[in-house]
């Protein structure tokens, strides 16, 4: 009755710490898409365009901030408390350095304002130091505190740009109400960061906390060594890796297809898109739990991504119509049949993700090689061998995602025993 009741408790906190964190995801996400909503209304042609332009070179520049996120909250997991503060103020400062001295060379290679790309520097700070505290709740399994937080970061993040529209303001002032919102997110996710957290056992290598994936205590925790620069920039690497497999098919039509077929792909990619981030909740629940060496958990969070692509797929396949006339319109409804295989692509590559993140956890070397490999093969394979077709991309896609899948799984179940 105990070790029922315990497990009753653990699902409750991971079913209110998954919606918690779900909405926080909604709450980004919305946000991120009203800023170019009112852009295209706001603004003029020319201006949209080069705050658009922006908006990209921000979100490359951020992957730092991803880095640091899974870097602190698997060393969080595996040692418990330790200073990141100078590693966090290293890393956003030299993100920021390094845009700034990019700056000259975008604005002419761009055509941007340099206003833009100066600004760019400052807000990129913002958001790869916020990944310092992002990553400390997720290591220490806060989640609820981790999904105000993860708001908190998208207020700052697009709040300033969405007042900016609102108030009918430039690129320039948006960018700049934009880099203080960011600026003053910082103090409280400091705070919520600060506050006291779960007891913890005084053997930092133990702990009798039940896992709100499982319901199960932990395994030990392995020794792991002092959290630096080479494990956040493993985790940039394995970060920056799955954002190019995932855009790579895109890409690819963009430049091998008529301009019809590339805008039709698009729209099918929508649905790999949802496909791959839908349940991306699980693999940020469970990562703290993969830095640990929790075979359990790592198999129950890789059922429910599993079981979740194939609702989608099955999904695609049944409503197929009805999902490209509210992706796209009825002027890509012939591309109803190929609805399962976009949203199998997403799924599988959602797979790939998760066992990803398992490899960069527990410190394993070259996590991010095969999406390397894959990327390169699919580049070769859609330029040399597949028919110019919308199909003929999907199909190399979807070949490369297997494929992925398969030998991350190897890595991951197979040889990560050895």
């Amino acid at each position: 009755m105990a070790q029922t009741t315990s497990r009753d408790v653990a699902r409750v906190r991971l079913g209110a710490a998954g919606a918690a964190v779900t909405v926080a995801t909604v709450v980004t996400n919305a946000l991120a898409y009203v800023v170019p909503m009112l852009g295209a209304r706001r603004l003029t042609a020319a201006d949209l365009g080069a705050l658009a332009t922006v908006l990209a070179l921000a979100a490359i520049a951020a992957v730092p901030g991803f880095g640091l996120q899974i870097a602190v909250a698997a060393h969080r997991a595996r040692r418990g408390a330790g200073d990141t503060r100078r590693l966090g103020l290293r890393t956003a400062a030299l993100t920021a350095g390094v845009t700034t001295a990019a700056a000259p060379v975008l604005t002419v290679a761009l055509r941007l304002p340099l206003a833009l790309t100066l600004l760019l520097a400052t807000t990129t700070f913002a958001t790869v130091l916020s990944g310092r505290w992002l990553g400390e709740l997720q290591g220490q399994e806060r989640f609820l505190r981790l999904a105000a937080a993860m708001v908190a970061v998208a207020l700052g993040r697009y709040g300033g740009l969405v007042a900016g529209l609102l108030l009918g303001r430039g690129p320039e002032v948006c960018l700049l109400l934009t880099t203080l919102t960011g600026l003053f997110a910082l103090p409280l996710l400091a705070r919520l960061a600060s506050s006291p957290e779960y007891p913890r056992p005084a053997d930092p290598a133990t702990s009798d906390r039940p896992d709100v994936v499982t319901g199960t205590s932990p395994a030990r925790r392995p020794a792991g060594q002092r959290l630096g620069a080479r494990q956040v920039m493993t985790a940039c690497g394995a970060t920056l890796a799955m954002l190019t497999i995932s855009y790579a098919d895109l890409i690819l039509a963009r430049q091998l297809l008529p301009a019809a077929d590339s805008g039709a792909y698009a729209v099918g990619a929508v649905l790999s898109k949802g496909a791959l981030w839908a349940p991306q909740v699980v693999t940020l629940l469970v990562l703290p739990r993969l830095a640990q060496g929790d075979r359990r958990a790592r198999l129950v969070a890789l059922a429910l991504i599993l079981a979740c692509g194939a609702v989608l797929v099955v999904s695609s396949a049944v409503a197929g119509e009805l999902a490209f006339r509210l992706v796209g319109g009825a002027d890509y409804l012939h591309l109803a049949g190929t609805a399962p295989m976009f949203a199998a692509v997403g799924a599988l590559y959602a797979v790939v993700f998760m066992l990803v993140n398992d490899r960069v956890a527990t410190a394993a070397r070259w996590p991010a090689a095969p999406l390397w490999l894959a990327t390169a093969g699919l580049t070769a394979a859609a330029a040399l061998v597949a028919p110019r077709t919308v199909t003929g991309v999907l199909s190399c896609s979807l070949t490369v995602a297997t494929l992925s899948a398969v030998v991350m799984a190897w890595l991951v179940f197979v040889r990560g025993r050895h």
